[in-house]
């Protein structure tokens, strides 16, 4: 008697298993998909890459290994806008000295231009055969360079979205973009392992710093003109003084990715593959701090415009921002850091 009831038992239970199956199959053939799957309102789901302050100050970009650009209220905290677009990292940010235009480039070789104000995206640049790594705004604002994968500076008319003059030199890809105060130089930085520096009115070559034993990551003029520190793989910080190398600064124990000068040019910072943000003495070259808080490498750097700020990207997908006159991380905008 027992032996038939639980066989009834097993039975009812195989069918009940069998009527959920086919309802199951059912609802994925004929339900609607369910929505995609979209990163969280505040903070980086993945590698940042680069930072940088609008000329005011009042708002910070950040770009990143999740294809998206984040705008952020540094004072408050806050992240403000979610620009979308790519197809694949974001490499590079720049804003406009007007603060009305911000440029980025990523990995699917276009640059993009986009209304802070909005978010809306104003125009897309295409004309680079592989990723775009480096753009950089003229001081004037009338011309934009991006740089990359195929080894080419490229220079845009940022109102008109042309492309203006084609420079070419190095052997491999260009990492690093930046225009002096004057705007009569800009510099790149590449893969050949040297400083190029160009006439951007001309394309012609003013000169070629030679000096680091690998990859050169980083290059950043000092307010004022005049000094130039670059920085990369051989895991040196080197400063340039009117096209001679002048100083080198070794302290990162790996490759450095990031520099960039305060606004008033007497502190340099740098960051790297060691975790650390490291600040110098621009002037007489004298490691001043060192930084700890990211928990992986360290990708990008940008000082706020007057100052009170230092800003840095990292490997474990926060933005810190620092108080460089203290050494002392303010607060963290993503996730996973406390400040202490």
């Amino acid at each position: 008697m027992s032996a038939p009831q639980h066989r009834t038992f097993a039975e009812r239970v195989e069918q009940l298993e069998q009527r959920v199956a086919e309802l199951e199959a059912a609802l994925g053939t004929h339900a609607d998909p369910p929505p995609p799957v979209r990163p969280p309102a505040d903070g980086h789901t993945s590698v940042v890459r680069a930072v940088a302050f609008a000329p005011d100050g009042a708002t910070l970009a950040s770009a990143g290994n999740d294809g998206t650009v984040r705008l952020w209220d540094p004072a408050a905290g806050r992240q403000t806008r979610l620009l979308e677009g790519y197809a694949g990292r974001v490499r590079a940010v720049a804003f406009a000295p007007s603060g009305a235009l911000l440029a980025s480039g990523g990995d699917d070789a276009m640059v993009r231009l986009w209304d802070p104000a909005s978010g809306r995206q104003a125009a897309v640049l295409e004309g680079h055969a592989g990723r775009v790594r480096a753009v950089a705004f003229a001081p004037d604002g009338r011309t934009l360079a991006s740089a990359g994968g195929d080894g080419k500076v490229r220079l845009w008319d940022p109102a008109d979205h042309a492309q203006t003059l084609v420079i070419e030199g190095h052997a491999g890809r260009v990492r690093a973009l930046a225009f002096s105060p004057d705007g009569a130089t800009l510099a790149s930085a590449g893969g050949d392992g040297t400083v190029r520096l160009w006439d951007p009115a001309t394309g012609a070559a003013q000169a070629v710093l030679e000096g680091h034993t690998s990859w050169v990551r980083a290059v950043a003029f000092a307010p004022g003109g005049g000094q130039l520190a670059s920085a990369g793989d051989d895991g040196t910080v080197r400063l340039w003084q009117d096209g001679a190398q002048a100083a080198v600064l070794e302290a990162h124990a790996d490759w450095v990715s990031a520099v960039a000068f305060s606004p008033d040019r007497r502190t340099l910072a740098s960051a790297g593959e060691d975790k650390t943000v490291r600040l110098w003495d621009a002037g007489s070259g004298v490691q001043l701090a060192t930084l700890a808080a990211h928990t992986d490498s360290v990708w990008g750097l940008g000082f706020s415009p007057d100052g009170h700020w230092l800003a840095s990207a990292g490997e474990d997908c926060n933005v810190c921002l620092w108080n460089p006159a203290t050494g002392r991380l303010v607060r963290t905008l993503g996730r996973g850091i406390v400040p202490v």
